[in-house]
């Protein structure tokens, strides 16, 4: 791969590349972190025992679920900046068929759940309250969430699993992202009025069997159209040999993305029925930026956002009863015991300043750009066409367009693109 400076992502390896595709060799397991792996086990267990002994099991599961989605998301490292960053480059769309599997898989458990008004813990499905309006935001706000995304090195769920597992750079576009997040309540007034239509649920139109129909049915014309793209262009290879065999595997090694696809999309189902919403990330950094600010004496609950009432109620109430937070939290958990386990954890304590800037300038980007859209490529892009929710396309396309803008941006900042000459094995 080309020697360039590059942020730790959700597609890092976190291990050592062989100099031969022809003849990979496996690189020995590395040793337990076994101080990290017990800070990681111990605060998990003991967080999910007050969360569920104060506020009940549907809390306490949610957190749980968080951090199956923290193993899951680490042990793949499924990507969405990669995946979309390779597909504009080189054209390999292999990550990208891999968000199919993932939405695919998801799709049909929500549309399960959602016809057959299923629920745990005496929550309901709530589709509706899931499509999100067409128009200008969105449009905008996937654009610059996609090229904060390329900037920061990481998207939402790749920045918290990065954070889980060490990766320092990846703290500076949290950081920004939760700072972006809050800069975009305190301008509210500015940018809530912008042109826009209502949303459309493909249910309400063709019932749930014809939107997942639908919805399956798109998923696999994008599997044919990548790997038409893909052949005619020959980008390289992006497998990489697994650090652990076995049963091992399944705790210390990298699992095929194909398979974390699935298992996310098991997990995002399981969200849904356990709260009766999708799977969210982002409205949590607007929710501990505001906490934030108010533990030092400012007052954001006075800002228009924070008064509309649903608002108003979430910054009134703890976080413990809040779902992103709970799921988020446990994705940093998870991540964190999954990388230790595997001897992966390790905090990078020398970051380029190019980088540091570039990971601060993409978490702002993506923290506005997710509250314009109102999601991002979990709540929005993954949550949305899940629903059958239309916003969750035009999410991904207009994210399309801010991924080529993004790869222009990168080398500013120093960070390399794939390019055709580039072999990771």
């Amino acid at each position: 791969m080309a020697a360039t400076t590059e942020i730790p992502s959700e597609n890092t390896k976190l291990l050592d590349f062989p100099t031969s595709c022809a003849a990979p060799v496996p690189k020995p397991e590395d040793p337990v972190k076994v101080v990290p792996l017990a800070v990681a086990v111990v605060v998990s267990i003991g967080l999910d025992w007050f969360v569920w002994a104060s506020y009940g099991p549907k809390f306490g599961v949610l957190l749980l679920l968080g951090l199956g989605l923290g193993l899951a998301l680490f042990h793949s490292r499924f990507g969405f900046t990669s995946a979309w960053r390779q597909l504009i480059a080189v054209g390999n769309g292999q990550g990208l068929r891999a968000h199919t599997l993932l939405l695919g898989t998801a799709a049909t458990l929500i549309a399960l759940i959602a016809g057959t008004g299923a629920g745990l813990f005496g929550s309901k499905p709530t589709p509706v309250t899931n499509v999100g309006p067409i128009g200008l935001a969105l449009f905008v706000g996937a654009l610059l969430f996609a090229i904060g995304m390329q900037l920061g090195g990481a998207c939402a769920s790749g920045t918290l699993f990065a954070v889980g597992s060490g990766q320092s750079t990846i703290v500076l576009t949290l950081g920004g992202f939760i700072t972006g997040s809050v800069l975009y309540t305190y301008a509210y007034p500015l940018l809530k009025n912008w042109p826009q239509v209502k949303g459309v649920l493909l249910a309400d139109h063709v019932g749930w069997f014809g939107s997942w129909a639908i919805t399956i049915a798109v998923l696999v014309g994008i599997v044919f159209v990548t790997k038409a793209v893909q052949k005619r262009r020959v980008p390289p290879p992006t497998d990489v040999v697994p650090t652990a065999k076995g049963a091992a595997r399944i705790i210390r090694g990298s699992w095929p993305i194909l398979v974390g696809a699935v298992v996310l999309g098991v997990l995002a189902g399981a969200v849904y029925l356990v709260s009766g919403g999708i799977w969210g990330i982002t409205s949590a950094f607007s929710l501990w930026g505001a906490k934030i600010l108010q533990l030092f004496g400012l007052h954001p609950e006075t800002w228009e956002f924070w008064r509309i009432k649903a608002n108003a109620a979430s910054l009134s109430t703890t976080i413990w009863k809040d779902k992103n937070s709970l799921t988020d939290i446990g994705i940093v958990l998870g991540a964190g015991a999954a990388a230790a386990a595997a001897g992966a954890w390790k905090i990078h304590s020398s970051i380029p300043w190019r980088t540091a800037l570039a990971a601060v300038l993409g978490g702002i980007l993506m923290g506005v750009g997710a509250r314009l859209a109102g999601g991002c490529n979990i709540g929005a892009y993954l949550g949305g066409i899940s629903v059958g929710s239309l916003h969750g396309w035009l999410w991904g396309i207009f994210a399309l367009g801010g991924t080529w803008i993004g790869l222009k941006l990168r080398p500013l900042f120093g960070l390399g693109n794939p390019a055709p000459t580039d072999s990771i094995c």
